[in-house]
């Protein structure tokens, strides 16, 4: 069943057979503690060698290894495996209400659907249903597409945002009386996970008709103060792995004789966690970068000197600790940007005059891209969590940048009105209150 004016598909969900245990099975998104090889190697000594979504991912931690190729090759084999021993059963057409408790909060509700790829554009500028949020980086996706192009299945860890301020799409259905699939305790400090099947015809015609509303042309014209077309969905995470199931269904598309023999081929949907913004679970945390392998007192000059360039002059005050550096940069005037740094193991806050850009994290991934090209040695890494970035930052060589959060209210109305964030502009939670990969669904 399809409601193709809102993109939306209700999918045919794989989840683990009867006997699978379920805590083994469920892990953590494969973008997370990409420089902690310790976390994935936890991972897979208490996994062993039961069924398992770690056996079906290929963690970003070790994308740059010599053996992509039979990584993805054995993730390939064991998608076919667990398909054919009962490891992954097919359900009946549905959606799953997910309630996920976390260390930080006691719940977020999501709602598992699949979303139709031909309402997605991720290239800049695009007007579409459902949109990117931050600039897509193309040179992330051909690893990604190795890992897609030839697999059975897809297992999401997509995560996209609704505007739902009366909570019209998903809160009402924690109200029903929905049949429990799962209710499990998460590996790795990821708090606890519940799901419910939501199959009634009704519920599903509900679910379709209150985003029906929040797609009307008029509303959403009057609501967001803009003549521009309707966006009902803004990626939340998993940009690039949802651009990448779109570079596929394009090239699926290509390939066919006549584009219309394949429009109802699975690979035109992607399985997504539709999650509404105003939830109260959901909390935007900063991403914050640091750099390897850096000269600390040259690339003080080289910002000094990049700022310069463009006549927007910059800063550098040395402070006690961070607490100290990040007041100072709260407080500075809406005419600067502002944010603390561990520089050579020393805190300090770093301004930039007359800034170019609206965001303080556009302002510095400006210098960065420009550093990064010119200092090939060097290597970024972004880092949900300050504890981290000050860890990493006290190492020699290495500098670490703190950033400000954005405020989810105002998500949509930036989106609608300028446009894609720069890249790695927020993130949904900490490290460990991200998806977790469960739900499954066919793709061939």
């Amino acid at each position: 069943m399809s409601f193709a004016d809102i993109g939306l598909q209700v999918p045919k969900i794989l989840l683990p057979g009867k006997g699978i245990d379920m805590q083994s099975w469920a892990v953590i998104a494969c973008d997370q503690y990409t420089s902690d090889r310790s976390y994935w190697l936890r991972l897979a000594e208490q996994v062993a060698e039961r069924p398992s979504t770690l056996k079906l991912i290929f963690p970003e931690v070790y994308l740059e290894d010599q053996d992509a190729e039979q990584r993805i090759a054995a993730i390939n084999r064991t998608m076919e495996q667990y398909l054919a021993d009962g490891s992954l059963e097919e359900q009946p057409p549905g959606f799953v209400l997910v309630d996920r408790k976390t260390a930080e909060v006691p719940s977020r509700k999501g709602l598992i659907v699949a979303l139709d790829l031909e309402c997605y554009d991720y290239r800049k500028g695009a007007d579409s249903l459902i949109r990117a949020t931050e600039g897509t980086i193309l040179d992330r996706l051909p690893p990604r597409i190795r890992v897609r192009e030839n697999a059975p299945i897809e297992l999401p860890h997509i995560m996209v945002l609704i505007d739902d301020p009366q909570r019209m799409v998903i809160e009402p259905l924690a109200d029903e009386n929905l049949d429990t699939l799962y209710d499990f305790d998460l590996l790795e400090n990821g708090g606890h996970l519940r799901g419910y099947r939501v199959d009634q015809p009704e519920l599903i015609r509900q679910v379709a008709e209150a985003l029906e509303q929040l797609a009307d042309p008029a509303a959403y014209r009057e609501k967001y103060a803009t003549d521009g077309e309707v966006m009902l969905y803004a990626m939340g995470d998993g940009n690039h792995s949802f651009a990448t199931a779109k570079a596929i269904w394009e090239k699926l598309k290509e390939e066919a004789d006549d584009p219309r023999q394949v429009m109802d081929h699975p690979a035109r949907y992607a399985l997504v966690e539709l999650v509404n913004v105003h939830d109260p679970g959901l909390e935007f945390e900063a991403i914050h970068r640091v750099l390897f392998n850096v000269n600390c007192v040259h690339i003080k000059q080289q910002m000094e000197a990049f700022f310069a360039a463009r006549n927007t002059p910059f800063s550098f005050e040395v402070c006690t600790d961070l607490a100290e550096a990040q007041e100072i940069a709260a407080e500075n005037s809406t005419l600067t940007h502002s944010f603390a740094v561990i520089l050579g193991g020393r805190f300090g806050v770093c301004t930039v005059e007359k800034p170019e850009f609206t965001l303080a994290v556009a302002t510095l991934q400006a210098f960065l891209d420009h550093y990064l090209d010119n200092h090939p040695g060097t290597r970024i890494d972004y880092i949900h969590g300050e504890k981290s970035v000050t860890d990493l930052g006290n190492k020699i060589g290495c500098v670490g940048f703190y950033l400000p959060a954005l405020a989810k209210s105002d998500l949509f109305k930036t989106i609608v009105h300028d446009g894609a964030l720069p890249r790695k502009t927020f993130s949904m939670g900490e490290a460990d209150e991200k998806r977790f990969y469960l739900e499954c669904r066919r793709i061939r």
